[in-house]
């Protein structure tokens, strides 16, 4: 069963990394046979000279570029969207009223008439959103992926990014690697009692088993099994040097927002900002309840 995005939403500003994610949307939604939606939101900034009308006329110019843009990489725009407001609360609305499977956006832009840092955008679309969200970056060579790198630590969310990254890999024909890093384990517990060494193995080895069924639940949806790497240390960092290994914008990194970490609480929300903020290429960020 493939788990692709049938409709999805392009969030759009005209720089750079928005250029790059509108070519990556529209690749992937030709490759999935989903509808394709671009919003552009465009904030009204007092100013003494500016006429307010040249704010939306801009913006209006920008989504019109932008949607030609899609329609020459080969994608069908559905729809697209000018909408005045927050632009994170804009994304995130029109998100949840279209049913999106997946929002892309780039991971910083200039708005019109002037600098904005969509970094902060990105973040805020990723952190609050309930759908998938794709954040592009690492050049005009970053798409498509020719490898996978999906973060697990059992979690439904996890669960559900290695699912949306294995099919998408699948499309692709990318290398897909399942990787999950366990916290270093301490010598003696919270109250000072040394640990049994071989409880600490036997937690291993289970945890070893779980990774590997789950390389055979993907191996399904990615075409074949997923290699399997084990880490011990901070979940991001491993995540972060295993895309370093190769070639590092042509790699997609999978995880979800928060999850259950090995032998304690793990807020993956830090780990998935961590890896937004450091990956130098496109990133796959799924919450507990993406739909």
């Amino acid at each position: 069963m493939s788990h692709l995005p049938k409709n999805i939403l392009l969030a759009t500003d005209g720089s750079g990394d928005a250029r790059m994610a509108a070519w990556a949307a529209a690749n992937l939604s030709e490759k999935a046979g989903a509808e394709l939606h671009i919003i552009h939101v465009w904030q009204s900034v007092p100013h003494p000279v500016i006429d307010p009308g040249n704010y939306e006329e801009e913006a209006r110019r920008t989504l019109e570029e932008e949607t030609r843009l899609v329609s020459d990489a080969g994608g069908v725009v559905g729809e697209a969207h000018l909408m005045m407001g927050t632009p994170v609360d804009a994304i995130l609305d029109l998100g949840e009223e279209l049913g999106a499977n997946l929002i892309v956006v780039g991971s910083r832009g200039h708005g019109a008439l002037g600098r904005l840092v969509l970094g902060s955008v990105s973040e805020g679309v990723v952190h609050h959103s309930t759908r998938p969200v794709l954040v592009l970056r690492g050049g005009e060579d970053a798409w498509p992926p020719e490898r996978v790198i999906i973060g697990d630590d059992a979690s439904k969310a996890a669960r559900k990014a290695g699912e949306l990254a294995s099919s998408i890999g699948a499309l692709y024909g990318a290398k897909v690697i399942l990787a999950r890093a366990y916290p270093e384990l301490p010598e003696s517990d919270h109250v000072g009692r040394v640990l049994d060494p071989r409880t600490v193995d036997d937690a291993l080895r289970r945890a070893e088993r779980d990774l590997h069924k789950r390389a055979e639940e993907l191996g399904g949806l990615a075409g074949s099994r997923p290699r399997i790497e084990i880490a011990a240390g901070d979940p991001a960092v491993a995540l972060l040097k295993e895309a370093r290994e190769r070639d590092e914008a042509r790699t997609l990194i999978a995880m979800g927002s928060r999850g259950l970490g090995f032998a304690r609480r793990l807020r993956l929300g830090s780990v998935s900002t961590k890896v937004l903020r450091a990956a130098g290429g496109p990133v796959l960020v799924c919450p507990p309840d993406a739909s």
